[in-house]
């Protein structure tokens, strides 16, 4: 059984010099919670002590009751966006980017911003992470001066180790096996298109990659039928797909594969797309466009769905390549909608991790 990541992380104060536990990642988890920093004045070791931190690294982390209460939460704060306004007063976030974003980036600044609190962006120039210094020394440092952290990787073990060591919130704002934050948004948007989740018929066109790992996480929590397609060889990582199928038949949904993208448009209520080289893979690009080019999400393809099947994609898009110009700017798009949703998602999960009580 895959280890829960949504830990509890004591927290420790900000001053201590105490070792903390080193992490034992287990493919996706972390086996035991983070050491944290220790106690640094008696005083702020008291304020901290009273409270622990939880970290958000993948979707299953969440229930299916708190994400329901997340999407009412970003519900509430999309029809007034004043709502929270103060959830994170006095309060800093770090985001530390070892890949550059223009959304996640902006969706984070300004949902803190508008939650009433601060921002310090550090990219890879700035840390150098794992480079000038190991993640453990970043994570127990920026756990003195901030109060939550967005990590942004390549690996994911990463920002397991920056939980392991943080004594504040971790938020994955990516790795290269799971995109969290944009599948919150996903199954929001579809939320808001369809009015359900449950008994909705996803099909998923392309590349087994990281987006479709936290999808297949969420959807399976809320009964959504998802079928894949992909080249044999990227299909998606089979511990992921294992947990995901027993969750999703747990909740009444289910997952299915399939080499021809035509089979799964068949009864689709949406399809999903991704661009098919992402970042560090510039080296295999000749061979995914080769192996992808029958999985162009064209007009061809959307004509074999329902007629009102909806179109998303997390963006940046490849234009010409994983979907065409036509379809993307078609009236069945949701992909801004989509976009959008990020701000409002990731709102909703600091003030469940960071925000004051009253404004949870």
């Amino acid at each position: 059984m895959k280890p829960r990541l949504f830990r509890r992380t004591p927290r420790l104060g900000r001053g201590s010099c105490r070792a903390a536990t080193p992490p034992a990642v287990l493919g996706l988890g972390l086996r035991a919670g983070g050491g944290g920093p220790g106690s640094a004045s008696p005083a702020a070791g008291r304020r901290l002590q009273q409270r622990s931190a939880r970290h958000f690294l993948t979707v299953s982390d969440l229930t299916r009751e708190e994400l329901g209460a997340l999407f009412r939460t970003a519900a509430r704060v999309k029809r007034r966006p004043s709502a929270g306004r103060a959830a994170l007063a006095g309060k800093t976030v770090a985001l530390v980017f070892q890949k550059p974003s223009m959304r996640t980036r902006v969706a984070f600044e300004v949902a803190v911003l508008q939650l009433g609190g601060s921002v310090v962006y550090l990219g890879q120039d700035d840390i150098q992470l794992g480079l000038r210094e190991p993640v453990k020394d970043v994570a127990r440092a920026l756990s003195r001066y901030v109060d939550g952290i967005v990590v942004r990787t390549f690996s994911h073990e990463n920002a397991v180790e920056f939980a392991a060591y943080a004594a504040i919130p971790v938020i994955n704002g990516l790795s290269d096996l799971v995109h969290p934050c944009q599948a919150l948004a996903d199954l929001f948007t579809l939320q808001e298109t369809f009015g359900r989740l449950k008994g909705l018929r996803l099909a998923y066109v392309g590349d087994g990659n990281n987006v479709l790992h936290s999808l297949l996480e969420g959807c399976a929590l809320f009964g959504v039928r998802v079928a894949v397609a992909t080249p044999s060889r990227y299909r998606p990582d089979p511990a992921i797909w294992k947990a995901a199928s027993r969750q999703a038949a747990a909740h009444g949904g289910s997952l299915r594969w399939d080499a021809d993208p035509r089979r799964v448009m068949r009864k689709a209520d949406a399809v999903y797309t991704d661009v098919w080289v992402s970042m560090g893979q510039e080296r295999e690009r000749a061979r995914r466009l080769r192996a992808f080019a029958p999985y162009q999400l064209n007009r061809a393809l959307l004509g074999q769905a329902p007629r009102g099947c909806r179109v998303m994609h997390c963006l940046p898009a490849h234009r010409g390549e994983e979907i065409t110009d036509e379809v993307m700017e078609s009236p069945r798009s949701v992909i801004f909608d989509q976009a959008e949703n990020r701000l409002h998602v990731q709102k909703a999960l600091l003030m469940m991790l960071l925000g004051t009580k009253g404004s949870r």
